[in-house]
């Protein structure tokens, strides 16, 4: 049995999976202030009556972290950055306390310039008598010898509760996203550790035999015990569960359009060619570019609990959410409102939700179920327009998927799938705005916690070597070792593959024969005058997403 958890800001869902078929589901409040208990509630009333022993899996996806910093819910958080010479790092002192450190690596992994003891020293006391306890270390360099960074941390009082180290965030280059990478990575680790913390407590209580996973970005899986030294990765977890799960309600070989419309965001995402697009640098979360490897998505600020005024005479939708809806004790009309008015939605107080209609009919100049058609109508509409300004910028650029770089791809949506809990009740709208076939699953309402469940572990890595110097590095792994001047691209090759199986027995023990594939190789000679003194070589190796299929598609679910 398979065990799926999406905690959302609003609401917990969870599903059990047996036999291809969803078995069991609730849907249940999320307590931001008791996790413990929110999890608890949750997966007690899915697995009442089942065998420990029967659950084979438990999946996680989550929007704690994306909502942290959203909200500016995060630790503070002290960066000491060593970007080294030619870089104004004026931009990137995004945290509490910032130091900007002598000492520097080059390009190729040489130290040039040596680290200061004094400015450590001084770093370490101000930041014991700030009280901070998160502390994010950066050099600009890094991933091609860490050896300052390492020498930072070991410099430091052993007294902060979290500490970010650059280098274990990513084998690429671009020491900006890095810095912010590595920023975001501290500031959410406490909240992100009181999660995981209720997650291991309901495990250990009921003694499941499984170590549970957490859903990253990219539509991956992570072991939640590794999950707590890269909180960063579980940023848009949820969007990514939402893909996943729309992958496994309808799956598709088509150009498509997936959307997620939940309460407060609708989550907009594509397939090309049944193929999630991705992101290729990382996302950008509250202005912070990152490295943080990610499935496509937008979030457009309307949901079934947007806010319904009426300005300048015209009807708006959002983006705001000042509650739930007017039928369920809220402080304004809502789309949700305007569905139960429709006799679509069987919820709530009917009749506040009628009068909060009839007061914006009475702006309009329209009758209460005007008003209701109206406003879903252009709920629809906004979704559709949004979504081809995203397509045309898509469009305007390469196309990435999660397998390879589509150089002349345009995409063409054929079709529209919708999940999320009011699905069903917009397919009609939807289907006239985008003037495509609309696919609404049964269970769309879950399909989170379904993408969740039956996602699969992955990862990455990358090698770097010159054997002109004579070392390798893997930075994810923290890795610096000896080669011979004989190394070539199929020993790197090797090698690398050979890592990121050490990386997967670890992190996801249970994917630990999954296939792996390199992404990105290259091989160049160094030369020095007329002579050649050796090789620059660069391996990307990884484990890519994918999903379960259930059998039969949505009918077995």
């Amino acid at each position: 049995m398979y065990v799926g958890l999406d905690m959302g800001g609003t609401h917990t869902d969870v599903v059990l999976i047996a036999d291809g078929r969803v078995q069991r589901y609730c849907k249940t409040p999320t307590d931001p202030e008791d996790y413990l208990h929110t999890v608890t509630r949750a997966l007690d009333e899915v697995l009442e009556d089942v065998a420990t022993g029967d659950v084979q899996r438990l999946n996680l996806s989550t929007t704690v972290c994306t909502n942290a910093i959203v909200t500016g819910r995060t630790s503070p958080v002290g960066l000491l950055l060593e970007p080294g010479p030619g870089l104004n790092p004026a931009g990137l002192t995004c945290g509490a306390k910032n130091f900007i450190l002598s000492g520097a690596i080059d390009h190729r992994g040489r130290p040039t310039s040596s680290l200061v003891a004094t400015e450590i020293e001084a770093a370490d006391k101000e930041l014991r008598k700030a009280a901070i306890r998160h502390l994010a270390i950066v050099g600009k360099f890094s991933t091609r010898n860490p050896e300052h960074e390492l020498q930072i941390k070991e410099a430091l009082s052993p007294t902060y509760d979290f500490i970010t180290l650059g280098h274990r965030l990513s084998g690429r280059l671009n020491y900006p996203r890095r810095v912010f990478t590595a920023y975001l990575n501290s500031a959410v680790a406490s909240i992100y550790d009181a999660f995981a913390t209720a997650i291991n407590a309901y495990a250990d209580g009921r003694q499941l035999p499984v170590v549970p996973d957490i859903l990253k970005a990219d539509g991956g899986t992570l072991s939640l015990a590794a999950s707590r030294s890269l909180p960063v990765e579980t940023i848009l977890s949820g969007p990514s569960a939402s893909i996943m799960g729309a992958l496994a309600l309808a799956p598709s070989s088509r150009d498509t359009i997936i959307l997620d419309i939940g309460g407060t965001t609708t989550d907009i995402a594509f397939l090309a060619d049944g193929v999630p697009l991705f992101e290729p640098l990382g996302i950008t979360l509250a202005g912070y570019p990152t490295l943080v490897r990610a499935l496509y998505s937008y979030s457009l600020g309307l949901g079934g609990d947007s806010c319904l005024r009426v300005r300048d005479g015209r009807l708006s939708i959002g983006p705001e959410r000042l509650g739930p809806a007017l039928a369920l004790g809220g402080p304004a009309p809502t789309p949700t409102d305007a569905l139960i008015t429709m006799g679509r939605l069987d919820l709530g107080d009917k009749g506040a939700a009628r009068r909060g209609l009839d007061q914006l009919g009475d702006q309009l100049g329209l009758n209460t179920g005007e008003v209701a058609n109206a406003i879903i109508k252009q709920m629809a509409g906004e979704i559709a327009r949004q979504t081809r300004a995203l397509l045309e910028r898509i469009n305007s650029r390469p196309v990435y998927t999660v397998r390879e770089v589509l150089e002349d791809k345009k995409l063409r949506p054929e079709q529209v799938i919708v999940i999320g809990a009011p699905a069903p009740l917009l397919a009609a709208e939807l289907e006239a705005a985008f003037g495509l076939p609309v696919v609404a699953p049964s269970l769309a309402g879950v399909a989170n916690a379904i993408g969740a469940a039956l996602s699969q572990p992955t990862t990455e890595i990358t090698l770097q070597a010159d054997t002109e110097q004579g070392f390798l590095t893997i930075p994810e792994e923290g890795i610096r070792e000896k080669v011979q001047r004989g190394f070539n691209l199929e020993a790197a090759r090797q090698r690398a593959l050979a890592a990121l199986q050490d990386r997967l027995r670890r992190l996801a023990p249970a994917a630990a024969g999954s296939e792996l594939e390199v992404v990105e190789e290259q091989s160049f000679n160094m030369v020095s005058g007329f002579y050649t003194t050796g090789k620059n070589i660069r391996v990307k190796v990884q484990v890519k997403p994918r999903v379960n299929p259930l059998e039969g598609g949505e009918h077995n679910v």
